[in-house]
C-alpha cells in the first residue's frame, strides 16, 4: 500500500512539473486592452514602453500608406512595411504588414527575417517563390493570384517576378518588428567591410571576384 502511495505521488510531482513547463513556455495573457508604442519614452525595453491610454486615440491603430512603391531600382522591387514604426498600436501585439510591388523580372531578393515567420498572398501577377531550410533542402513554388506561401522563421527566402506584367504581394508577419537581412547586402556592403579573407574562402574566390561583386554595391 505504502508503494502504491509513494508511486502515486512521484506520478503527481512528475505530471505538476510538466505542466508547470508548459505553463511557463506560453506568452502571459495580456493585463491591458493595448499598449500603444510610446517613441519619447525613457525606458529601455524590448520593444517600446506604452502611451498613457488616455493620450491615445484612433490614429495610433491607423496607417494610410500601404499604397504601390517605386520599383524603379536595381532589382525591380519595393516593401512598404506597416509595422510599429508606422503603427504604434502595434506595439505588443506581435504582428505586422508588408505590401511588395514587383516590376517585370523583379526580384526580393534572398533575405531573412530574424524575428518573423512570413505568410504571403499574392494579389496581381505570377512569382517564382521559395526558401532554404537549415538541411540546404530548397523549397519552391510557382504562385498565381490568390495563392499563398509561408515562409519559416529565419530561413532565406526570396520571391521574384516570372509573369509579363507588373505583381503584388501582401505579406503578414508574426512580429511587430521583424527585421529583415538582404543576404547580398549584409555579406558585401558591410560597413566597415567584412575581411577579404573571409569572403574569397567562404565563397571558394578570389579577392578580384570579391572586389568586383564589391563594387556592385557602391
Amino acid at each position: 500500500m505504502a508503494g502504491c502511495l509513494s508511486m502515486s505521488f512521484i506520478f503527481l510531482c512528475v505530471f505538476m512539473c510538466c505542466c508547470s513547463e508548459r505553463v511557463m513556455g506560453g506568452d502571459p495573457d495580456s493585463l491591458q486592452d493595448f499598449c500603444v508604442a510610446d517613441r519619447q519614452g525613457k525606458v529601455l525595453v524590448n520593444g517600446f514602453s506604452c502611451k498613457d491610454p488616455k493620450m491615445v486615440s484612433a490614429e495610433d491603430f491607423f496607417f494610410g500608406g500601404l499604397r504601390r512603391g517605386d520599383t524603379n531600382n536595381a532589382v525591380g522591387f519595393n516593401v512598404t512595411a506597416a509595422n510599429v514604426n508606422q503603427i504604434p498600436g502595434l506595439n505588443t501585439l506581435g504582428i505586422s504588414l508588408v505590401r511588395i510591388d514587383y516590376a517585370v523580372d523583379g526580384i526580393n531578393p534572398p533575405h531573412t527575417h530574424p524575428r518573423a515567420s512570413e505568410i504571403l498572398v499574392l494579389l496581381k501577377g505570377q512569382l517564382l517563390v521559395g526558401f532554404i531550410d537549415t538541411t540546404n533542402k530548397f523549397h519552391s513554388k510557382m504562385l498565381k493570384k490568390g495563392d499563398v506561401f509561408v515562409f519559416p522563421k529565419g530561413l532565406l527566402h526570396f520571391q521574384q517576378n516570372v509573369g509579363v506584367r507588373n505583381a503584388v504581394a501582401i505579406a503578414g508577419l508574426s512580429s511587430q518588428n521583424p527585421g529583415v537581412q538582404v543576404t547580398a547586402n549584409s555579406l558585401f556592403a558591410a560597413n566597415p567591410p567584412m575581411p577579404d579573407g573571409v569572403l574569397t574562402k567562404a565563397f571558394r574566390s578570389d579577392k578580384t571576384v570579391v572586389d568586383f561583386i564589391q563594387g556592385k554595391f557602391m
